[in-house]
C-alpha cells in the first residue's frame, strides 16, 4: 500500500479517469496524493477519449459516411464519454464572466441548472468551430481528421493539468477545484507540457513535417488560450472551480482544432 502521503501511478490513472471520465475506473483514494497523481495522468485520458473518437469517426468513414458526419462523431464522442460535464462547464463559466455580478453572485449563477443566454451562445459557437475544424481535416484526409480528434482531446486535458498548479486557489472549499487545486509541481506541469508536445509532433511526423509543426503549435497555443481563459476566471471569481475546468477543457480543445485546421 502506498504511504499516506504519495499515490501510485495506478492511483494517478483510477482518479484521472474516474473524475474526467465515465469509463469504469474504479476510484478509491480522493485525497491530495490522488489528485496530484491524477491530475498528471491527465493527457493520458485525453489520449484514450481522443483515440476513442477518432477511432468512431473512422468507422463511419469506412460505411461511407462524408466527412462532416466523422467530424459530428469525433466532437459527439467526447461528450458522451465525460457526460458533457466540460460542455456543461464551459456554459456556466460563460454565463458566470457575462452576468458582469461580483464573484458571490457569478458563483451562485454558475451553480444553478438552467442554462443562460451567454452559456447558450458560447456552446453553439464552440460545437460549431469543433465540428468545422475536423470536418476540414476529415475531408483531407482521415489520418489527418484523426490527428486532430486526437491532438485536441489530449491538450484539453493538459489544460487542466496546467491548471492545477500552485498559485491558482479554489473559488470554493468543495468541489472539483477544491480538489484538484495546487497539487501540481510546476516542475511537474512543465514536463507534461513538454512530453505531451513532443509526442504529439512525433505522431503529426508520420503525416509529414508541416503536421508535426501543426501539431506541436496546437498544444502550445492551446495551452496559451486555456491560460488566458484561467486567469480571468481567477480574476472574476476568486479562483477555480470544476465549471472553470470544463470552460479550460474546451476551450483548448477548441483552439487545438482551429490551429489544425490553418495552413
Amino acid at each position: 500500500m502506498p504511504a499516506p502521503s504519495s499515490a501510485s501511478p495506478a492511483d494517478g490513472l483510477r482518479f484521472a479517469f474516474g473524475t474526467l471520465t465515465v469509463l469504469p475506473a474504479g476510484l478509491t483514494r480522493w485525497d491530495r496524493a490522488a489528485a496530484r497523481a491524477g491530475m498528471l495522468c491527465a493527457p493520458v485520458v485525453g489520449l484514450v477519449v481522443g483515440v476513442v473518437a477518432a477511432g468512431a469517426a473512422l468507422v463511419l468513414l469506412l460505411l461511407g459516411a462524408g466527412p462532416l458526419l466523422a467530424a459530428v462523431a469525433s466532437v459527439a464522442v467526447p461528450a458522451a464519454l465525460t457526460r458533457g460535464l466540460h460542455l456543461d462547464g464551459l456554459a456556466d463559466t460563460a454565463d458566470g464572466l457575462g452576468s458582469g455580478k461580483p464573484a458571490e453572485d457569478a458563483l451562485r449563477i454558475m451553480k444553478q441548472s438552467d442554462v443562460g443566454p451567454f452559456g447558450v451562445l458560447t456552446l453553439v459557437l464552440v460545437l460549431l468551430a469543433q465540428v468545422a475544424a475536423l470536418a476540414q481535416a476529415y475531408g483531407d484526409s482521415w489520418a489527418r481528421g484523426a490527428l486532430a480528434a486526437v491532438v485536441s482531446a489530449v491538450a484539453a486535458r493538459l489544460a487542466l493539468t496546467l491548471a492545477a498548479r500552485p498559485g491558482v486557489p479554489p473559488a470554493r472549499p468543495e468541489g472539483l477545484g477544491a480538489a484538484v487545486a495546487g497539487v501540481v509541481p510546476v516542475r511537474g506541469a512543465a514536463v507534461a507540457v513538454l512530453l505531451v508536445t513532443g509526442v504529439l509532433a512525433g505522431a503529426g511526423a508520420a503525416l509529414g513535417a508541416p503536421d508535426a509543426l501543426r501539431a506541436g503549435l496546437a498544444v502550445l497555443v492551446a495551452a496559451g488560450a486555456a491560460e488566458l481563459l484561467l486567469r480571468h476566471c481567477v480574476r472574476r471569481f476568486g479562483g477555480v472551480t470544476g465549471d472553470v475546468f470544463g470552460g479550460l477543457a474546451e476551450t483548448a480543445a477548441t483552439t487545438a482544432l482551429v490551429v489544425m485546421s490553418l495552413g
